[in-house]
């Protein structure tokens, strides 16, 4: 059984940084892929960053290159570092795991609880 569980949110005020961390147990064999999503109230779910769990490609959204960097660690923890947060950044955060990198969130495989991050001006 895939269980994925979130840490690392929290409150900062705009421009600080946070570090999200997604404990995975119970791999299955179609993994290959893990994902940091996010959610605002009131809006669709959208993918901030994907990780490519063997090639350890990752790509990261246009609205949040060059401030989050996904990144995995030898125990298939994954973790997002996210820099110079914005305030409409506040959203419930997400990490997944799937069978490959999709952009449509219903495509993969299994979700974590979720952890909330909130950004004030």
């Amino acid at each position: 059984q895939v269980q994925l569980v979130e840490s690392g949110g929290g409150s900062v005020q705009a421009g600080g940084s946070l570090r999200l961390s997604c404990q995975a147990s119970g791999y299955t064999y179609s993994t290959n892929c893990m994902g940091w999503f996010r959610q605002a109230p009131g809006k669709e779910r959208e993918g901030g960053a994907f990780i490519h769990t063997d090639a350890g490609n990752t790509y990261h959204a246009n609205s949040v290159k060059g401030r989050f960097t996904i990144s995995q660690d030898y125990a298939k923890n994954t973790d997002l570092e996210m820099n110079s947060l914005k305030p409409e950044e506040t959203a419930m955060y997400s990490c997944a795991e799937g069978s490959a990198c999709y952009f449509a969130p219903d495509r993969w495989d299994y979700w974590g609880q979720g952890t909330q991050v909130t950004v004030s001006s």
